[in-house]
């Protein structure tokens, strides 16, 4: 090996990975150092060797990029929540359109250009859903705040960038609230304790707020006298809910939910439709870039009044939605239930009428509604693991005249894309930036088929 663990080098960075990570070279060995920036000289410490690689840290920044910014976070070397942090805004769009553009020169034999990411303006405390985990921290002291990157170890958050300000405000109080009147705190080591995570959502148009507070039992003491104080302190609340879980899992929510205030559900405006939002069910964490994510998705569509369209994994049915005044008809399919009722309500409250949603797993879902009707068009906006080879299967077999692709993770839409290129021509694939200063991407492919 070229390198050994604790030992110091001085590397050249010479390219930034998917992750946001600098990437040097060592007799051709590569070394993936976090918060290093292409083009800068760095003194590295390695903390990790593997045969094919290394990790290493920097001890001094030798040369600094002119992207190079200060960090105005304190967490986020930690956290990992905003790994770019150190970087420019603009520079990161731009590594975002690289980073999937490096993965359609690997994985698609059709060679395409990549389009510029739609990047975000006034890209701060944009996300209007926090979860917070709630624990003891080492000197056996309540924390709330987020994990740190790649552990279990509570960071405390005073103000996180990316956060919408008023929730993390309830937060802050409602922890305060626990911690006063001594409600006990899960502890993960031994599975007990009550209070697990806070849970906040707001209607970023609205202004609606709901708070969820999970807990590892049936009840915490004093309910009533919690949201007295609640709501006395802040009117912008419309929902408390109580979520039960019990298991021994990484998963923050349980599937049991109880109202102690409210009717269980927040709504938001986007588009000119209002939208229902429930504790379980999935709303994008950015509304602003999601209103232009979909509106893109729909212009380069280009659906039509005799178009049928199926939307696959369609949430609470905010693209159904948003089609369903250029289409003739609209399905959604979705396998969380109560998603599903969800979006029946917003297609009720919307007075929409050409719009039907099933509740069921897509890999299944979807064929069997093949054999009823048969699509024009079909979005997809599937989980990171990307689509099953079952309906990739029923995409090829019933050949829509137009795919819209949808994807929060680059690596498996290229890998999907690769498997249909043969039938479909890809139009193109535009990087929409949903989560400033983090790595993720969002992305739209719209692809045609092949005449």
């Amino acid at each position: 090996m070229p390198v050994e663990k604790n030992k110091q080098y001085i590397v050249d960075i010479v390219d930034n990975g998917f992750q946001g990570e600098g990437i040097a070279k060592i007799d051709d060995f590569t070394i993936f150092i976090p918060n290093s920036i292409v083009g800068e000289k760095v003194k590295i410490v390695i903390v990790k060797v593997l045969s094919s690689h290394a990790y290493g840290k920097i001890v001094e920044i030798i040369s600094k990029s002119k992207n190079r910014v200060e960090s105005d976070c304190a967490t986020y070397k930690r956290c990992g929540g905003c790994n770019l942090r150190h970087i420019n805004y603009e520079t990161t769009i731009k590594m975002k359109q690289n980073a999937v553009q490096s993965l359609a020169n690997k994985m698609l034999r059709e060679k395409i250009k990549v389009d510029k990411t739609e990047g975000m303006e006034g890209p701060f405390h944009y996300r209007n859903k926090l979860q917070f985990p709630v624990g003891i921290d080492k000197n056996n002291k309540p924390v709330m705040g987020v994990f740190a990157n790649r552990t279990h170890e509570i960071i405390p958050v005073e103000n996180c960038k990316i956060q919408n300000e008023r929730i993390q405000e309830i937060a802050k109080f409602i922890f305060d609230y626990i911690v006063e009147n001594k409600i006990s705190i899960y502890n993960e080591k031994t599975s007990k304790g009550l209070v697990r995570h806070i849970v906040i959502k707001i209607g970023i148009n609205t202004n609606e707020v709901m708070c969820i507070v999970v807990i590892n039992g049936n009840e915490f003491s004093n309910e009533k006298e919690f949201v007295k104080r609640l709501l006395e302190k802040f009117s912008d609340i419309k929902s408390v809910v109580k979520n039960i879980n019990k298991k021994n899992t990484n998963v923050i929510m349980g599937t049991k939910n109880i109202n102690l205030y409210g009717e269980g559900f927040i709504k938001d405006e986007l588009n000119g439709l209002t939208f229902k939002i429930s504790p379980l069910s999935f709303y994008q964490v950015n509304p602003i870039q999601t209103k232009k994510l979909y509106n893109l998705a729909i212009e380069k569509a280009k659906i039509n009044s005799e178009d049928v369209v199926f939307d696959l994994y369609c949430g609470i049915g905010t693209i159904s939605l948003f089609v369903s005044k250029y289409a003739k008809k609209v399905y959604g399919i979705e396998i969380v239930k109560e998603a599903i009722e969800m979006a029946k309500e917003n297609a009720k409250i919307n007075k929409i009428e050409n719009v039907e949603f099933i509740t069921g797993d897509v890999e299944y879902a979807f064929g069997k509604l093949l054999n009823k009707v048969e699509p024009d068009i079909i979005i997809v906006d599937p989980p990171r693991k990307g689509l099953d080879s079952n309906s990739i299967e029923n995409i090829l077999k019933v050949k829509p005249k137009k795919l819209i692709y949808i994807s929060c993770n680059p690596a498996t839409l290229m890998r999907d894309l690769a498997k249909i290129e043969d039938v479909y021509e890809i139009k193109g694939v535009t990087p929409v930036d949903l989560f400033p200063y983090t790595n993720h991407v969002e992305c739209i492919s719209v692809l045609e088929l092949k005449q």
